[in-house]
């Protein structure tokens, strides 16, 4: 009788766990979400930013940052960055709000974190510098 409870709840937490696995969207063993915005980042890359829904929204919030060749294979590009930016509109100051990246187990894809302020359009400003090259670049964004 024991071993049957043990038996029945080990597939069910098995069986849990294959549902709440997210796809893989990315070609590598990083699950990178749905797109928000895409963009040359220099050196034949393109620099992706995604998360779990696909849209950004005021307040903390998990993001990830993916360089990749032209077929679509994640590229490590060593040190990256990314900062949301808002110009200074009327009285109200310029904004700048940083993401913290770390490294994922697939080169190329990071992991970040990020509080923004408000709502509103933003730039997302990518950097990198590594065995990629360098390179930069910036994505309109829309905070919802």
């Amino acid at each position: 009788m024991k071993k049957t409870i043990f038996v029945s709840m080990l597939l069910a937490v098995a069986a849990f766990a294959a549902a709440c696995g997210g796809a893989d969207t990315g070609g590598g063993s990083a699950s990178v979400g749905k797109e928000i915005k895409s963009g040359t980042a220099g050196n034949n890359l393109t620099a992706t930013l995604s998360n779990a829904d696909g849209v950004l929204r005021k307040g903390k919030q998990t993001v990830t940052l993916k360089f990749a060749d032209q077929s679509g294979k994640p590229v490590d590009v060593g040190a990256a960055s990314l900062n949301f930016h808002m110009p200074a509109m009327g009285t109200m100051a310029t904004m700048n709000n940083a993401a913290t990246l770390t490294t994922t187990a697939t080169p190329g894809i990071y992991s970040g974190s990020v509080d923004l302020e408000m709502s509103g359009e933003w730039q997302a400003q990518v950097s990198y510098q590594g065995p990629a090259g360098s390179g930069k670049a910036n994505l309109p964004v829309t905070v919802q």
